[in-house]
């Protein structure tokens, strides 16, 4: 096998994200031909953290890999759980002591795959160097595989470029969460990592940023604290395919896509 597919599903939000992907996964991965599957879930449990059940659904959708971000602690029962499931990632460079795991080599069809999860720290956490612990990593990792895909949660534009131009041809793609905005810049380098700003998001996109309307604009409008709740219509779900050369781990193409589905069944309720 000279190259491989990797599908990377976008940002899950609330129960609109987790039930288009429980019916959209699948079909997909079937549709790219892709041999894994990566999800950044963070978002999961009512746009907040994920619980240790939802993890193991996501996992039974087909996905196999989970990533996360900033909220992968709001759930407070996530934090035992994720000791003990390696393929469920929080951001690598949260100091010494976090629990879980910020990276994990998996196999595919005889080729082995590393997934890196950062966090940027521009506007959030003040956490350790995503850049010079992402290079530690990457140079650890090299040494048993060279396809090593990141998942960078990070909020600007600007840090993110900033780790692609750090880490370039050392790894074969980078892949930008956070924003539940899909931006329009994929692109591949000349040195063969695959590129994007921001992959998107999976669940309600009548919403504001996957959260409903209305609370979302008062908080705004009166700058008061809000209670958030998701929102459920127009469910799409989003996110990119790469493909990469099995012999160099050198990202060969990258392309995004959004899939509409429509309303969240009320049956689902």
């Amino acid at each position: 096998m000279s190259q491989i597919k990797i599908l990377f599903f976008a940002d899950l939000v609330g129960k609109p994200g987790r039930f288009v992907l429980s019916q959209m996964c699948k079909p997909l991965k079937e549709k790219y031909g892709a041999h894994y599957v990566i999800a950044n879930i963070e978002n999961a449990a009512g746009g907040f953290g994920i619980t240790p059940e939802m993890c193991k659904k996501i996992f039974s959708y087909g996905v196999n890999c989970q990533t996360s971000g900033n909220h992968i602690w709001d759930r407070l029962d996530i934090w035992k759980y994720i000791d003990g499931q390696p393929k469920l990632l929080r951001p690598a460079n949260f100091p010494p002591g976090v629990p879980g795991n910020g990276y994990y080599i998996d196999e595919i069809e005889g080729a082995r795959i590393g997934i890196i999860n950062l966090m940027g720290r521009t506007y959030m956490k003040d956490i350790d160097c995503p850049f010079r612990v992402g290079e530690r990593i990457v140079e650890q990792i090299r040494k048993d595989t060279d396809i090593i895909i990141i998942d960078f949660h990070a909020e600007v534009t600007s840090e993110k470029q900033a780790l692609a131009y750090y880490l370039d041809g050392q790894v074969s793609a980078i892949i930008g969460t956070h924003t539940h905005v899909q931006t329009a810049d994929e692109t591949v380098t000349e040195r063969g990592t695959a590129y994007i700003t921001d992959v998107g998001m999976t669940g309600p996109h009548d919403s504001i940023i996957g959260m409903a309307k209305v609370p979302s604009l008062d908080r705004f409008l009166t700058g008061m604290p809000k209670r958030f709740t998701c929102a459920k219509n127009d469910i799409k779900i989003s996110g990119v395919v790469i493909t990469v050369d099995t012999e160099d781990g050198a990202g060969v193409d990258i392309e995004r896509f959004r899939v509409d589905y429509g309303d969240y069944p009320q049956d689902e309720d």
